[in-house]
């Protein structure tokens, strides 16, 4: 319990440091001897936990786009749906290698990505809003990925700007946790499996308190390029080792 108090705290920092880094708890979750069902299950509720949390922040700063981001929202919610179910079908080993896919990728694409901010903030139009919440909500809920790292790069090259992205992406988080949350659950039925998901949470949202309130006095790249360092190596390690 000490080491899932300490990994979510830890993660949870990142999150509110960098807005990335949660797509790393179904991996450690996995790595300490969770099937993949109770991974997902635990870390989808922190990653609801967490786009409340930031949500409401970006929110009181007037930098979340409620109208758009329940646009792109309700789409997640149906894609998250299927994503889930498609989870139900692939044989568990499947979706470890999908799962450390996702990590490996991801570190990969916060080496390379160059957030840059937008000085017109657009808004795609609405098939594309719909298009991008369907299909990034599938690999979200099928992989364990964590919203943000999928919908806020998108997002910038679309033209919105960094923070706008960020916000957005973590609210879209909230509609993607909801379905992944009550479907990986099922699995999840023992008392002892519940104070680990209520703890983990707590110490998650913890964590993502602190982070976003130090946010503005540490450098961003240097932090976000060791998470993308350290996933890379564990994931290959998970693959290959």
């Amino acid at each position: 319990m000490a080491i899932i108090i300490i990994v979510n705290i830890i993660v949870g920092c990142l999150v509110g440091l960098t807005g990335v880094a949660g797509f790393l708890l179904p991996m450690l979750y996995v790595s300490l001897n969770y099937n993949v069902k109770e991974a997902l299950a635990f870390s989808f509720f922190a990653f609801l936990v967490c786009g409340v949390i930031g949500s409401i922040n970006y929110y009181k700063h007037k930098q979340l786009d409620i109208s758009f981001g329940i646009k792109l929202g309700i789409s997640s919610l149906f894609g998250a749906c299927l994503g889930v179910y498609l989870n139900s079908m692939i044989d568990e080993s499947i979706v470890k290698i999908l799962l450390y896919m996702v990590v490996l990728l991801s570190g990969i694409s916060i080496l390379l990505r160059k957030d840059r901010e937008s000085l017109n903030n657009k808004t795609p139009n609405i098939f594309i809003t719909i298009l991008i919440g369907f299909v990034t909500a599938i690999v979200c809920a099928l992989s364990g990925a964590g919203g943000p790292i999928l919908v806020m790069p998108l997002l910038v090259v679309l033209g919105v700007n960094v923070k706008q992205a960020i916000a957005i992406a973590l609210f879209d988080s909230i509609f993607i946790a909801i379905p992944s949350v009550i479907g990986y659950m099922q699995g999840c039925y023992s008392n002892s499996l519940l104070i680990v998901l209520l703890i983990s949470s707590f110490f998650h949202g913890i964590g993502v308190f602190i982070g976003s309130k130090y946010s503005v006095k540490v450098n961003h790249l240097i932090i976000k390029r060791c998470v993308a360092i350290i996933s890379i190596f564990v994931a290959l390690y998970k693959l290959f080792g």
